[in-house]
């Protein structure tokens, strides 16, 4: 049977999934184009529960900002109360909550963010596109082949109908439509596999334990972790090179097990109830809630990482979401990326002079293709590199809360005052980001092989560890960006350097705090002529090295000035003793 479709339209999005809405969402409302979302599945969003559900600050803003879909999330979904670990603590039997240590941010984000039901957030989407005169959905959509055009309309033809566009984008998630027709593929470093499901009802994990109500409400902890409810985060239960997630959705909770596959033989985690098995006896303070729980749909991703060679044309085709590039979902880095590639690809697409002739728009998506990669590529080294410091509080509150600085610095301040598509300010931006880099592989690495010390140490028997990451004064500074709205250009430019040198401080910051704790001597923090003797561009973890190197300023009393908090984690040095045959 032949479909009756239009002759032509602007553009046509293959995919019909969080990125492909949340696309042409961002096309009819900035633009006058008219748009042909085509999908495999009938109708949207399909019967299997989709998994990807945490927001964060920029997919945030996103969504409720430049979407202007706040009434929607904040009547449907659960406001997020950030991300929190939580770890083991050595000499508890750890079957309670008030046995694990924890990091987290007691303040809730001034950016909403959200735990997206997918399902709900796609169906409202498509149903609000569908009002639009502009816009057309095809489900069912089979034999799909596309026709590139260099110069001319792209041909589309699918299930015996066919129509023209000046614009395809693949928004097929993990189908790659373009990336295999192109041979576009590519590998990347990052090794991981996940197995996921949902069940019932809430997870709430303040009440896995023997405590009555009353104790639970007047825990004195509060006085350092504060009083939301816990169950609105991000749940993350934390050990080497592996993390458990609990996000809360309405009437039920999707839990999540990521790991390095150099750590945990996948197969013994392939499929839900194994998973849930495998986290009650790696964390035993689910066993007394998940084996009862009712499965209500479950998936698993062997080896979910990739790249991709490219990701937009200025031959008029562009990739977004998974159909181009997947790095890991600790963070909950996804919707972001896709915030960010679909703002680049709405504002190629919205270019009155886009054609592939004109040499001003072949350098815009030169650009932008730069844009997209180093988006992607400076999340890698945090999954491939230190991936194990998970296993570590203190390792992994050094790490976090850096990458975390950076996040607020160079993703979200640009994209709040919509300088990413600012061809004038994106050689600045280029230039800052990129000085960062090589000092950024030097911590991740550094930081690795301080985990990996730590655990060839016997760790001191103690009470739980609980540290608020704010407590890092320059993460709580960079927080402070998400005020920094309506800047110029100018502007935007000078809060970065000023942020730069920040984050070099920070740095040093974490590069002390790693040699305080392998002295097992806080004075090291505050050692001015060491601290100023730092190379921030030649770190190594090697102990006797460090040692050798700190030997000639230990008896110095020269003391540095910070703009931070030298002993934000000074419970950390000497929580753990060598062993008695090390």
């Amino acid at each position: 049977m032949t479909r009756s479709v239009h002759e032509h339209y602007d553009i046509v999005i293959i995919g019909g999934g969080l990125a492909g809405l949340t696309l042409a969402r961002h096309l009819l409302l900035s633009t006058g184009k008219t748009v042909l979302l085509l999908d495999k599945r009938q109708e949207l969003p399909g019967p299997s529960q989709k998994v990807g559900e945490s927001l964060v600050q920029l997919s945030g803003y996103y969504l409720t900002k430049v979407l202007d879909l706040d009434e929607h999330l904040l009547t449907e979904h659960f406001l997020k109360y950030n991300l929190r670990f939580q770890w083991k603590t050595e000499g508890r039997d750890n079957r309670a909550f008030e046995d694990y240590s924890k990091s987290f941010i007691r303040l809730s984000s001034n950016i909403p963010t959200f735990q997206l039901d997918r399902n709900v957030f796609e169906a409202y989407l498509l149903g609000v596109l569908s009002a639009d005169a502009r816009f057309r959905f095809e489900g069912g959509a089979s034999q799909l082949d596309v026709e590139l055009s260099e110069t001319g309309a792209h041909q589309v033809r699918f299930s015996g109908a066919q129509t023209t566009a000046a614009w395809i984008v693949d928004a097929s998630g993990r189908g790659h439509f373009l990336k295999k027709k192109l041979g576009l593929l590519h590998e990347n470093t990052i090794k991981h596999g996940s197995t996921w499901c949902w069940v019932e009802g809430l997870v709430n994990i303040e009440k896995l334990t023997s405590r009555s109500r009353r104790d639970i409400r007047i825990d004195p902890h509060r006085n350092k972790q504060g009083n939301m409810p816990y169950f609105l985060a991000t749940n993350h239960f934390c050990a080497e090179g592996m993390w458990f997630w609990i996000i809360p959705l309405h009437g039920k909770t999707s839990l999540g097990l990521v790991y390095d596959r150099a750590v945990l033989d996948g197969e013994k985690v392939s499929s839900a109830r194994k998973m849930l098995d495998f986290v009650c006896k790696q964390w035993p303070i689910f066993e007394r809630d998940l084996p009862d729980r009712k499965i209500l749909d479950e998936g698993r991703y062997f080896d979910f990482s990739y790249d991709a060679r490219q990701t937009l044309s200025p031959s008029r085709w562009a990739m977004t979401g998974e159909a181009g590039r997947f790095s890991d979902p600790l963070y909950s880095p996804g919707t972001d990326l896709i915030s960010i590639y679909n703002t680049l690809i709405v504002d190629a697409i919205a270019d009155p002079d886009a054609s592939p002739e004109n040499e001003n728009f072949r350098e815009k998506c030169r650009v932008y293709e730069q844009m997209m990669r180093i988006m992607y590529e400076a999340y890698v080294p945090s999954y491939s590199i230190s991936y194990d410091c998970l296993g570590d509080q203190e390792a992994f509150t050094l790490k976090y809360t850096w990458e975390l600085a950076i996040y607020f610095t160079f993703y979200v301040q640009p994209f709040l005052n919509d300088l990413f598509t600012d061809l004038q300010y994106l050689p600045f931006f280029f230039r800052k980001f990129g000085l960062l880099g090589p000092i950024n592989r030097n911590i991740q690495n550094f930081l690795s092989g301080f985990y990996k010390w730590k655990k060839g140490r016997e760790k001191m028997v103690g009470a739980p560890l609980l540290n608020d990451f704010y407590d890092m004064l320059p993460l709580r500074d960079s927080e402070k960006l998400f005020y920094e709205v309506g800047l110029t250009r100018e502007e935007s430019m000078e809060v970065m350097e000023r942020q730069s040198a920040r984050l070099k401080e920070f740095a040093r910051y974490i590069a002390a705090q790693v040699y305080a704790s392998v002295m097992g001597d806080k004075k090291v923090l505050l050692n001015a002529p060491f601290i100023e003797s730092i190379k921030l561009r030649d770190l190594r973890f090697d102990p006797a090295r460090m040692r050798e190197q700190y030997a000639p300023f230990a008896d110095r009393t020269e003391m540095h000035h910070w703009n931070l908090n030298p002993f934000a984690l000074e419970g950390f040095i000497g929580a753990s003793r060598e062993e008695v045959n090390a």
